[in-house]
């Protein structure tokens, strides 16, 4: 995790300001209104007195601000492009649409990874995509509510463009008790039934993940039963398994991938692991809320959105996921 800055052609008629420039522009914006000093939310950079106003896009390996024009050419020799979320931001998913709608125009085999389904509901997906299922048939068949529970309106949009466009959505995520058992007693405790939703590596040798990961794990209150190391089991089952997923579905095309922050972050949960496997390039694109603290190293590109949320649909027994 670290973050900083510079400046891009975005448009080949519109000359960025320099870094200089841009700094004093995007730092701290004051509003006057009726007389009072408004401070608008910004995104803060670690280390960095850099604050990003909502739509900024930062290329962290440039430090530059470029344009969505500039970024959607930026990813055209990525054969995956991950977009994280928070999955309940609805900004977070019109993003996420407004670059699956972007590449789609020139890739016409775009297909969409999807955390949110696991790979057993792979034949309902394509009957989504291949227009034989309304909505309501389609959340009863993939049981929404009793996986994801988050609400379906949050990503009804992209759902229905990947059905208007035919473009193929691949279920990446393993079966959701599968982490839940490994979590309370690891690996060694599955059933041989179990075992047949495993990718064949599952690497838990990452130190910067386990640190990462043992941070958040040390954030919450879990249960005397959770112990850290089958924690992580089972957060790198999770990674491993819609990594390969990744590289088992991604062909000679190019593939969205949509998942949580968390699973993009610093590249070592899915990308990295999915590169391992296909060799294929990939760009990460984190989305970050304005109001809270990101750094550079989280990603290719950190898009600032509004901090907009919509409440969690539960249903009972549900548990919270980190996103």
């Amino acid at each position: 995790m670290s973050p900083l800055f510079n400046s891009e052609r975005a448009h080949p008629k519109k000359r960025l300001p320099n870094r200089r420039q841009m700094v004093t522009v995007v730092a701290l914006i004051m509003l006057g209104i009726g007389g009072c000093a408004v401070t608008p939310k910004t995104l803060s950079i670690k280390d960095n007195p850099t604050r990003l106003m909502e739509h900024t896009i930062l290329k962290t390996a440039t430090l530059s601000v470029v344009s969505q024009e500039r970024l959607i050419a930026d990813l055209a020799d990525a054969r995956v492009v991950y977009v994280g979320e928070s999955h309940t931001n609805p900004s977070h998913h019109a993003i996420q649409l407004e670059i699956i709608k972007a590449l789609a125009q020139t890739n016409a085999h775009l297909t969409i990874g999807m955390e949110m389904f696991d790979h057993t509901y792979q034949p309902v997906l394509d009957q989504w995509t291949a227009g034989k299922l309304d909505q309501t048939t389609f959340t009863e068949k993939t049981h929404w509510y009793a996986n994801w529970r988050f609400d379906f309106d949050l990503y009804r949009d992209i759902l229905e463009y990947a059905k208007e466009k035919g473009l193929r959505i691949i279920g990446l995520n393993v079966p959701f008790f599968i982490p839940s058992r490994i979590r309370v007693g690891g690996l060694a405790s599955l059933s041989e039934a179990d075992r047949m939703h495993l990718p064949d590596i599952i690497d838990t040798t990452h130190a910067d993940h386990r640190a990462y990961l043992e941070e958040i794990f040390n954030m919450h209150a879990f249960s005397d039963r959770d112990a850290f190391d089958f924690f992580y089991e089972a957060q790198c089952t999770w990674e491993d398994a819609m990594a390969d997923a990744v590289a088992e579905n991604l062909g000679s095309g190019k593939m969205v991938v949509l998942a949580g922050n968390g699973h993009i972050i610093r590249k070592f949960g899915i990308p990295d692991r999915a590169f391992a496997r296909s060799h294929a390039p990939f760009k990460t694109i984190y989305l970050a809320q304005v109001g809270d603290e990101a750094e550079l190293s989280w990603a290719d590109y950190l898009w600032v959105t509004p901090e907009t949320r919509t409440p969690l649909r539960r249903m009972m027994g549900s548990t919270t996921k980190k996103q």
